[in-house]
């Protein structure tokens, strides 16, 4: 079996995560990691999943785009199997009037203290931009990167904050 990547984006409709799931099954193909979202109208997923080569399951995703609407997309993969976190889980949160630059900025403070984004989502709304991003932070730096990202904040005219992150409990 092969670890796969796969991509599907296109004009939102209903039904396309249904689609692509009932694919996936048929062919034998595990769904292991997935993240799904609607960004303005349009629909972005992407999954991995342990199934058939690659070129199989590009041809089976190929008659959903092919009336144009949707572009699905897959690679092969190299597993890294499982690791233990390698930092302290926070969440970065920022809102502010929507300027050119801001995401740019404030990862670029977080990974210069060592952190990795892990998960990130912005949304607009009006004039209103909001970033919250969770992130793994090494340990002992949070205290000096909140002062960093509130200087960096401060500079592009938005708020920020940086807390811990609850536990997932499933």
């Amino acid at each position: 079996m092969n670890e796969l990547a796969i991509t599907v984006i296109g004009r939102d409709r209903p039904g396309i995560v249904a689609d692509v799931a009932e694919v996936l099954a048929r062919l034998g193909a595990n769904l292991t990691d997935s993240t799904m979202t609607r960004l303005r109208g349009h629909f972005a997923m992407t999954l991995i999943c342990v199934g058939p080569a690659a070129a199989e399951v590009e041809t089976a995703l190929a008659a959903l785009a092919a009336d144009g609407q949707l572009l699905a997309t897959v690679r092969e993969v190299t597993p890294d199997g499982e690791t233990a976190p390698a930092g302290e889980p926070y969440v970065m949160a920022v809102h502010g009037a929507d300027r050119m630059g801001i995401v740019a900025a404030m990862t670029r403070t977080l990974a210069e203290a060592g952190g990795n984004v892990t998960d990130l989502s912005t949304r607009l709304a009006g004039t209103l931009y909001v970033v919250v991003a969770e992130v793994e932070l090494p340990p002992g730096v949070a205290d000096a990167l909140t002062g960093r990202l509130a200087e960096v904040a401060a500079g592009l005219g938005v708020e920020v904050t940086l807390r811990p992150a609850e536990p997932d409990v499933l």
